[in-house]
């Protein structure tokens, strides 16, 4: 069965003014989410994952511009909705879990009166119907003995319970969309599987499109649908999860898989991309990535690919997938991961 899109990035460009000038931090995304899935951006930092987010949240920093492009949301542009029409889509219908929750919580008011806040104010609670879904909602995200954590503060829950209480508040007025920005960054590895699971459970059970944002990604090795790799401000290959693993074709993606570790990788140094991305106040005038690719072509340095199609799901922008490239086997270290 075809599901629908429930959003539609088409050709985002967005800027932001600096003391040194212009940076371009994305230069034509494209991108889309459908009902009930979940997607993962994926890049190293700086390659523009949370500024395209942002712009589905309407929260650009002041020196922020969008340049051109649309973000279509029930028929709607939100790239040229008015603050007040924002207010009644931002954390109503998509909503976002931030990295860190400390940052996300207020250390002055209980847990259980920050999420029957967001009730009352969004949902037109009552005080006694607010309690009763806190307390719905403080279960739902594995929080055990809601009724003694509703009456505690933020500091006296450890890091995956305060996680799990962020998670709460987002998902306390049914969005549509649920934005996830590294969620699991600031947590240790145990705790990070468990968040990860419970994110992947409630969209089984709540059908709420998730996007899910790293710069890892063994982290969405179980969690996303489909995958997209962007780097330098532009999305360079994006397909289903098993292709992007199983048959990655862009360079960077095969970069970001050889660095992931593993159990075998015990005593073997890890694998590193050599370089660093690209000035985005000065962008290339080719393929950002061919100045820390061995694979480049001369034309990488000249033109910007197209995307290429590989199947009906999967696309790749790089030169090596032109009919007169050369053939380029997949890298040694890589081989022996996939």
């Amino acid at each position: 069965m075809v599901k629908d899109k429930i959003i539609e990035i088409k050709d985002l460009h967005v800027s932001f003014e600096t003391h040194n000038g212009k940076v371009s931090a994305i230069r034509g995304v494209d991108l889309d989410l459908y009902e009930g899935e979940t997607l993962a951006i994926v890049g190293e930092s700086g390659s523009g994952k949370s500024v395209t987010t942002k712009v589905l949240m309407g929260i650009l920093a002041k020196n922020g511009m969008i340049d051109q492009g649309e973000v279509l949301f029930e028929g709607k542009d939100l790239t040229r909705l008015p603050k007040k029409d924002m207010v009644a889509i931002r954390g109503k219908k998509i909503a976002m879990i931030f990295q860190d929750p400390m940052t996300s919580l207020n250390p002055t008011m209980t847990i259980g009166k920050q999420i029957a806040e967001c009730l009352i104010e969004n949902q037109n609670k009552s005080k006694k119907e607010a309690k009763e879904k806190a307390l719905e909602l403080i279960n739902l995200v594995g929080i055990t003995q809601p009724e003694k954590r509703f009456k505690q503060y933020p500091h006296q829950l450890s890091g995956g319970m305060r996680q799990r209480v962020v998670i709460a508040i987002a998902l306390a007025c049914n969005p549509k969309v649920l934005i996830a920005d590294e969620p699991t960054t600031a947590l240790d590895v145990t705790i990070q599987a468990q968040i990860i699971d419970l994110i992947k459970d409630l969209q089984d059970k709540m059908k709420i499109s998730i996007i899910f944002i790293t710069h890892d990604l063994g982290v969405v090795a179980n969690v996303a649908d489909r995958v997209a790799v962007m780097y330098a401000g532009k999305i360079v290959e994006y397909g289903k999860s098993e292709e992007i693993f199983f048959d990655p074709r862009h360079p960077y993606t095969w970069g970001l898989l050889a660095s992931m570790p593993n159990l075998e990788s015990e005593g073997e140094e890890l694998y590193a991309i050599p370089g660093s991305p690209p000035n985005l106040l000065y962008p290339p005038k080719g393929d950002a990535f061919a100045v820390r690719s061995e694979y480049a072509l001369k034309i990488d340095f000249e033109e910007q690919p197209p995307f290429f199609k590989i199947s009906d799901t999967h696309y790749a922008a790089t030169w090596l997938l032109h009919e007169d490239a050369p053939k380029v086997e997949l890298p040694h270290v890589l081989k022996e991961k996939i």
